[in-house]
């Protein structure tokens, strides 16, 4: 009789070693739990996944979440590193493949908020539908605007409405359309209001004598189908940083 093969781990699959720090942190990012599914509002400079260096990433530290024997909580998609806001995570198999196929399916609706300068968008409102590529320079990947015929063009929609406005900067309402990497950042800097911190993109570090932190994208909001039924909408308040920036730019 032939020994039964068994199946290879995926990679991080085994157990991490978290610290008791590590796991009172991730545990109170928890937005939403139910048998299904696990939300947490992500912070920003944390990497979502293959992140470097000795820092764990968030689907490193899912294992905090792990029952004994039992595998992590599985992510159902990602946010950029310097991103915060919503990200899902599935707790069971069946509802990770669930979520998958209709995330892929674009059954999923993501709305951001972004602070972006020098000022509102013309028109206030609009829709942003220009393909991007990717662009390798050394270990960094960087997202170009192009041509529709380019042999590496990537079709990318983004919808836009300004929310409120001032001299020096905006607020914006943002829902992608389709999921590149980066499309948001590198869609507004194509229309010349680059996302206020985001240095990769042309973002300004200071507005109006404030200093900018970090990138200003902000992951609001995620409406998706539940594997349940229906549709379940999972909100995530915006950062205190980014809210005190809104304030004091009078957004």
């Amino acid at each position: 009789m032939r020994p039964r093969l068994q199946p290879k781990p995926r990679p991080g699959d085994n157990p991490v070693l978290l610290s008791a720090e590590e796991i009172a942190f991730v545990r109170g990012l928890v937005i939403y739990e139910d048998a299904q599914l696990l939300a947490l509002n992500k912070p920003s400079g944390l990497s979502s996944q293959g992140g470097r260096g000795q820092v764990h990433t968030l689907d490193e530290m899912l294992w905090a979440f792990a029952k004994p024997g039992k595998a992590r909580p599985r992510l159902i998609h990602r946010l950029d590193r310097d991103t915060s806001g919503v990200i899902l995570t599935a707790k069971t198999k069946p509802a990770a493949g669930f979520l998958g196929k209709h995330m892929m399916g674009r059954r999923f609706s993501k709305t951001y908020r972004a602070i972006v300068t020098p000022g509102a968008p013309e028109p206030a409102q609009g829709a942003i539908d220009v393909p991007l590529r990717r662009d390798e320079q050394g270990r960094e990947a960087y997202m170009r605007v192009c041509a529709a015929d380019h042999p590496d063009a990537e079709a990318a929609r983004t919808r836009y409405r300004t929310v409120s406005k001032g001299a020096a900067a905006a607020l914006l309402e943002l829902a992608p359309e389709t999921g590149r990497m980066h499309q948001i950042r590198v869609h507004l800097a194509s229309i010349g209001r680059p996302i206020a911190g985001d240095a990769r993109y042309g973002g300004a570090l200071a507005v109006a004598g404030l200093p900018v932190p970090r990138l200003m994208l902000h992951a609001q909001a995620l409406s998706f189908p539940h594997p349940e039924g229906g549709t379940k909408q999972i909100e995530a308040e915006v950062p205190v940083d980014m809210a005190g920036l809104i304030a004091a730019l009078g957004l």
